[in-house]
């Protein structure tokens, strides 16, 4: 292959979405014949234990022949997550930070504490 055709074009339109270790790009780009595709790239960043980083990168061509029939797909694909799983993102419950922000049943709470005896520092 010559190094002139290795050479990615130059992008015709471009949106990034940074999603914690992972980012998206979505890009335009034009073939040869000045017709256009779309690129979507995910990169995601692994650091090593001596504190290096490397990206691995994997990297989507849509053709305008395939336009609709990919997004019909994964708007199936997305309705189908949403309506089994809801919009509630279940990873981020093993976080050592996690906070549940809806908490609304709090009988777990009350009965936990008044399985403890009150005792008075007075008492000791």
């Amino acid at each position: 292959m010559r190094e002139n055709e290795m050479i990615e074009k130059e992008d015709i339109f471009s949106k990034v979405l940074r999603a914690g270790r992972r980012t998206y790009f979505f890009d335009v780009r034009a073939t040869k014949a000045d017709d256009y595709y779309v690129t979507i790239t995910e990169s995601k960043k692994f650091t090593e234990e001596d504190g290096s980083f490397h990206f691995k990168k994997h990297k989507i061509y849509l053709y305008k022949e395939d336009f609709a029939a990919f997004r019909e797909i994964l708007d199936e694909m997305v309705d189908f997550v949403l309506d089994q799983k809801g919009e509630e993102v279940i990873s981020e419950r093993h976080q050592k930070d996690f906070k549940r922000e809806n908490f609304t049943d709090t009988s777990d709470e009350v009965k936990s504490a008044e399985s403890f005896t009150n005792i008075d520092f007075d008492d000791i």
